[in-house]
Order: structure tokens, then C-alpha cells, then sequence
């Protein structure tokens, strides 16, 4: 029998969940809530010829079937573009990654010797077992380089200090990246090549990206999911999601935007919905402590203010950390510098200031024409742009944009999904707010890709919680990493449904 699959969420994890199941056999179909556009946090917005993304999204994996994915969706419009970033920190412009002899060299002297012998005293004497994202950089750095370069800008992506935010997201963001290998890469430049695996994601130099915009990829993942049999329904929104343990089948009960109701009974459910949100969806209702786990989960929300202008030459970078408190503005996107398609005409450019917010804030809730005032005027500040080069402005409000890392995040987590295992077999959870793991796409992608492969071999043979942070899947047992490579691009390669066990 073809397994009947709904998966809700048309994100990068819903759709790449998608695709593999359609290819395989399976009967699909893709629950989305917004009424337009695919792609969720990776969409594509336009806006009078004019294309920018919620966030910048660089496609680029140490996962080889991952980078096989887009290739395969994409064939002929992937881009090879150059990374640049940089930090502004008092009145300067430094390298991100960090050009150590560069940064030390603006700092000046006098500041250069203190980040140094900072530095020795962090290697000399690490905190042990680091619990927070504070300790975790300062043991990379050393205390004077975090505070400079690390503190601010992650304060306002997070809205609370370091020391209450979880390791794991330092871990996540800039795994292997510290003083020491940010040296030897500048002593020796990285190169591309076919084995990724000893590549540190953070140091890399070039990435793909779409033509047209992350968007493009997930409309066309989207057209094949229809190509192969499966169904994407757009402003669909998940109301219920019932068990019947008797029959092992689910019906999703899902609303209209005209509040029709529909239900779609199901043998497997792949969500990719914010995690605390399926929890309540959930029937049998889940324990009172997984309730409570699920109502502690937080999340950080995300606007952002795209300004259209005339190409003056401000910055040739992609984006731009704002490591300045005198600001609000914490990443500045420059997005003809993802792709020159991003704009209608070679003369303009359009630049997206990133503030990080919670939904009902003061910043969140403040009337457009103040926003961009605001934009602008920090732009002005920093010294990147002149009011008057400025023609449109668009805004954008994303909810739930990244999973909160507090100190308790794990152990919520824990909870959710050992009752979840035990009373919803055939219910999975993937990507990043599915998971609430602060997952990059590929990461995302890598979830989903095993997750639609235990389904169609209708047993569990990956774990999607042991994908690390680069998208690479860590088996447990004897088994090890050797035969897990090759077993998950085995599986990926295939294209028709294999017999259940």
C-alpha cells in the first residue's frame, strides 16, 4: 500500500519531506497556512520589482545530497556567489569571520594587546563544560574579543545577556570557528572542492544561491511535489490533529480563510509547524507537564525594513552585523549582492535593516512610517546611506523566527518528545521550529530527507534528532559513521517505494 502522508508546513522541511515521499510513492499532501507564497522563512517577497528575503540564506551544506537536492530542483539557475560580511563595531568595518590581524590592527594597540593576552588567559584557563553562549565564545576568544565583537548584536537577536542564553546556539552558529582556526585560515585561504567534511561552515568563502531568491527554489520544489502526484494546499491552517489508536490513522482537521473546515485522514503526519503549537493541536491531549514543557517554549520574532534606493556604493557586502548599541539595527542585508536579479535596474539597490523584536513589543507594533524612518535614519548613522538616495520602503513582520536557546529550552524539549514517541507513533517533528532547534536549511532539509525515509521503508532506520549541526547524521551504536554515510545517500537515491518490513 502507498503510505497517505500530510505534512504540514510548505518551509524548506515540509517541501523537502515532500519531494522524497512523492518520488518514493507515497500519496502527499502539503498543508500550508499563508495563502500565497511557499518557502515560509525562506520565501522570496516582491515588492514592485524588487526581490528580497526575510533573513539572508545562504545555500551551501557539507551534506552532499543535500547540495544534490538543489541541484536537482535548480539545475540551471543556482548562482556561485562571494561571501562578505563584516562587523561594525565603534565606527569601524571589520572581516566576519574574523581577520584576526586585520581586527587587531584597527583596534589599535593598546586594545590589540589586552584582546591578546585575553585570549592566552581563555586557552590558559577555560571554563569547563560551558553552559551559556558567554562562556562558550569566551573560551574560542578570550572575554575582550567576545564583549566587542560577540555581546551586543547577539543581545539583540535574543533581547536577554549572554549568560542566560544556551550554549548550544554558539555551538550551532559558529561551530569550530575560534581565535586559533580564524589564524590559520587567514594564513591559509580556504578552497573549494568536492569533500566538504573538514570544512568549518562558518570560513567559507563562496555559497549558491538562487537566481531570484531562496523563494525560487521552494516554488519549483513545490511544482515538482504536484509533477509526482502530491498536493500543496496554500492558506490551509491546521486545526487538529487526532490519533485513533485502534486504526493507527490520523485525521488532520484543517480551516480555510473563509473558516471552511476540511479532513484529511492520514496513515503518518510530518510537522514542521512551531512546536508548541502541534503540541495543542494534539488529540488525545498530551500530559499536564508536556503542556506545561510546550507553554514554555519561547520564541523571538523578526521585522524587517527593506529601503529601495539609488546604488551609491554603500557596501558590497551581503550583510552587515551592527555590533553598536547606539542602534536598534542589528543585521543590515545589501541584497543585489546575494544576486544583481534581486533589483530591477543595475543603477538601484535595496538594503534590509533586521530588527529583532517580540510580537506586541513597541518595536514590533510601531506604525510603518515610523519604521522606516527609523531605518533610514540609522542607515544615516552608520554612515551607509543618505536619506535623500532613498525612494520606497517595504516592511516585513515575521512571527516565530527563531526557537528560543534559554537554559531550560533542552529540557522542555526532552519532555515533548518522549510523549510523543510514545502515544503519536507516526508522528514526526522536523526542521526548526518543528524541532525548535535553531536549524540551518540544510540542517532543515537533512530532518526531513530521513524522516520521509523511514516512512517509505515503513520502519524506523534514522533518528532525525541525531543530525548535527552540519546537516550530517551521527548513527549511535556499533554501526558507526562509516557505514551511516553510506547508507543515507543509498537511500536518498532511490526512487521507488521499498517494501515495508
Amino acid at each position: 500500500m502507498r503510505p497517505e502522508v500530510a505534512v504540514i508546513g510548505a518551509g524548506p522541511a515540509g517541501l523537502t519531506a515532500a519531494h522524497v515521499l512523492c518520488k518514493g510513492g507515497a500519496n502527499v499532501t502539503v498543508l500550508e497556512a499563508d495563502a500565497t507564497t511557499v518557502g515560509g522563512i525562506s520565501r522570496t517577497v516582491v515588492h514592485r520589482g524588487f526581490r528580497f528575503d526575510i533573513g539572508g540564506h545562504r545555500f551551501f551544506s557539507k551534506a552532499r545530497e543535500v547540495e544534490d537536492f538543489w541541484s536537482e530542483i535548480l539545475p540551471h539557475d543556482m548562482l556561485e556567489r562571494p561571501r562578505s560580511s563584516r562587523i561594525y563595531y565603534d565606527g569601524k568595518f571589520f572581516s566576519y569571520p574574523l581577520k584576526p590581524f586585520e581586527a587587531l590592527a584597527r583596534l589599535g594597540p593598546l586594545e590589540a594587546g589586552l584582546c591578546v593576552a585575553s585570549y592566552a588567559k581563555a586557552r590558559l584557563h577555560p571554563v569547563s563544560n560551558p553552559k551559556n553562549f558567554e562562556d562558550w565564545v569566551t573560551n574560542q576568544f578570550g572575554e575582550r574579543l567576545f564583549r566587542i565583537f560577540f555581546k551586543t548584536y547577539t543581545e539583540k537577536v535574543w533581547g536577554m545577556p549572554c549568560k542566560e542564553i544556551s550554549a548550544d546556539w554558539a555551538a550551532q552558529r559558529i561551530k569550530g570557528l575560534s581565535l586559533g582556526t580564524a589564524v590559520l585560515s587567514a594564513l591559509k585561504p580556504g578552497q573549494r572542492s568536492a569533500d566538504r567534511s573538514g570544512v568549518i561552515k562558518t570560513l567559507i568563502d563562496t555559497f549558491r544561491y538562487p537566481r531570484l531568491g531562496p523563494g525560487m527554489m521552494w516554488e519549483a520544489c513545490a511544482e515538482r511535489v504536484r509533477e509526482n502526484g502530491g498536493h500543496v494546499l496554500l492558506g490551509r491552517r491546521v486545526a487538529r490533529v487526532s490519533y485513533d489508536a485502534e486504526r493507527r490513522r490520523y485525521t488532520v482537521e484543517h480551516v480555510g480563510m473563509n473558516g471552511e473546515r476540511d479532513e484529511l485522514e492520514v496513515d503518518y503526519v510530518v510537522s514542521s509547524a512551531p512546536l508548541a503549537e502541534l503540541v495543542r493541536s494534539l488529540s488525545p491531549t498530551l500530559g499536564p507537564e508536556t503542556l506545561t514543557a510546550a507553554a514554555s517554549l519561547r520564541y523571538r520574532d523578526f521585522l524587517i525594513v527593506v529601503l529601495m534606493a539609488k546604488d551609491e556604493g554603500a557596501f558590497t557586502d551581503n550583510w552587515l552585523y551592527i555590533q553598536d548599541p547606539s542602534v536598534l539595527v542589528g543585521r543590515i542585508q545589501n541584497f543585489k549582492s546575494w544576486s544583481p536579479d534581486m533589483v530591477p535596474d543595475p543603477t538601484l539597490a535595496a538594503y534590509g535593516c533586521e530588527y529583532f523584536c517580540h510580537a506586541g513589543d513597541g518595536l514590533w507594533t510601531k506604525p510603518d512610517a515610523e519604521l522606516e524612518a527609523l531605518a533610514r535614519r540609522e542607515m544615516g548613522a552608520i554612515g551607509l546611506l543618505r536619506q535623500e538616495s532613498v525612494f520606497d520602503c517595504a516592511i516585513v513582520r515575521q512571527p516565530k523566527a527563531y526557537p528560543v536557546y534559554d537554559s531550560k529550552y533542552q529540557r522542555h524539549v526532552d519532555t515533548i518528545r518522549h510523549e510523543l514517541k510514545a502515544k503519536f507513533p507516526g508522528l514526526y517533528v522536523v526542521g526548526r521550529n518543528g524541532m525548535h532547534k535553531y536549524n540551518n536549511q540544510d540542517h532543515s532539509m537533512m530532518t526531513a530527507m530521513l524522516v520521509a525515509k523511514n516512512i517509505l521503508a515503513g520502519r524506523e532506520i534514522f533518528d532525525p534528532w541525531r543530525v548535527n549541526q552540519d546537516a550530517e547524521y551521527h548513527e549511535a551504536g556499533d554501526r558507526g559513521a562509516d557505514e551511516t554515510g553510506r547508507l543515507i545517500p543509498r537511500l536518498l537515491r532511490r526512487s521507488t517505494l521499498p517494501p515495508r518490513a
